[in-house]
Formats: C-alpha cells, structure tokens, sequence
C-alpha cells in the first residue's frame, strides 16, 4: 500500500503571474528563479500556496513510502519502507501499527511485538505509544548510555514500564556496570546481559534467527531473558 507523508506544492503555470512570492516566501529554496518545485527541498509547509495571489499553487499527495503485510515463517508481520530523504517516518510507524491490530484482532493474536527505532524522535514516540512494555536494548558505549537515559526518560514521560537489556555488555565491563548502577538508581530491572558473540553474524549470514541457528550458551540467555519479559508482561 502506498504512504502518503508529507504534502508536495505543485504549480499551475497557466495561471501563474510570475510575481515569484513562492520563491521570496520558500523558506526550504524549494522553488527555483524558473518557478519550478524541488521534490527533494519540498516539505509541504503549504507558504507557498498561502502566498500566491492567484491560487497557482496547491498541495498534492507525495508517495513517500510503503507498507506492507507479509508472511513468514513465524506468522504474520506488518513492515513498511520509506523512500530515500522522505520525512514523515513516524506517521509511517502509525500506519504499521495500525496494520499489526487489524492482523492481530483478525487472527486473534494476543501479543504484538515493535521492533522500534532508536533515539527519542517521532518514530520512537510513534512506536511505544500505549504498550504495555518497553525492552530498551543498549550497549556500553558512552553514545548508548547517552540513548538509554533519553530513552528511559521518554518512557516515564508516557508512564510506560521499561526493561532494559544490555547487549555486548563484556567489550566495556565498567560501563556495563554503570548502565546497571543507573537502571537500578531508576527502579528498572535489566532482564539480559548478553556477550559480543560471533554467532549472530553468522545466523544473519544464514538467514536464521539465532535461536534456529545453534544451541549455545548466548541462545539459553536470550530464551531466559524473554522468560522473564513474559512474566512482566502477564502481571
């Protein structure tokens, strides 16, 4: 299905005067000397139009992405791709969720899963608006302690309850300590610590998920940790 996100101006020449206020007004420089619109420059403020004298200009659906519902091996999945340079990206993420209900209450699924962005833009917010959980995954570098504090604070901001799961936590012991220093000061429970392991590149490689790739130590750890997730989850 095709995604509308942000509006393009498009002008109408015939009409045009040539009076170049779109141009004077554009604060993007999406308009050239020539009157013509920039896709790429274009954020669909909509000034453009407000300032023209004689409605030369209107405001017209941009195909910015798609979604899409797939199949797979492990059931149903709501995904979509945003076109390169395109804004809008939370929207997109509204439209997926939307799609992961229809799926979920057609199918009588109990349990939807969001694999969401990281930082703390409009895509994050977009994507743990009214869960029931958040699992935070970061890593011991000063960037992901930096991401996790901002992220944490995002969650209580929505009073969401948040897990945290701390990945390739032995490349700095003493940041992964501070990370569980931090989430403990929070009242957040960190639920997994999981190695740098080879093995993940290598299930990707397979096109397995590490769980079906190989039974190892870093497999018996993630089903641990999801156990305790769905223990949070059901109370």
């Amino acid at each position: 299905m095709v995604f509308h996100g942000l509006k393009l101006a498009k002008i109408d020449l015939d009409k045009c005067i040539d009076c170049k206020k779109c141009v004077e007004n554009c604060r993007f420089d999406a308009i050239g000397e020539n009157i013509t619109v920039d896709e790429s420059f274009c954020e669909g403020c909509g000034v453009c139009e407000y300032v023209c004298p004689v409605d030369a200009v209107s405001l017209i659906d941009r195909e910015s992405g798609y979604s899409y519902i797939s199949d797979t091996r492990f059931g149903p999945m709501a995904h979509a791709v945003l076109k390169t340079a395109e804004e809008a990206s939370g929207k997109l993420v509204t439209v997926v969720r939307e799609n992961a209900k229809k799926i979920a209450k057609k199918e009588k699924k109990e349990l939807i899963i969001i694999d969401g962005p990281p930082g703390i833009g409009c895509p994050v917010i977009s994507a743990i608006t009214g869960v029931d959980l958040v699992l935070i995954v970061t890593e011991p570098t000063i960037s992901g302690i930096n991401d996790l504090k901002r992220i944490i604070d995002v969650s209580k901001h929505f009073e969401i309850p948040a897990l945290v799961c701390i990945n390739k936590y032995d490349i700095n012991l003493k940041n992964s300590k501070m990370i569980e220093k931090y989430c403990k000061d929070k009242n957040i429970s960190v639920v997994g610590k999981l190695p740098y392991d080879k093995i993940m590149t290598k299930s990707m490689v397979n096109g397995q998920n590490v769980i079906e790739y190989n039974e190892s130590e870093l497999t018996k750890m993630i089903e641990d940790m999801w156990g305790r997730i769905k223990v949070v989850l059901q109370r």
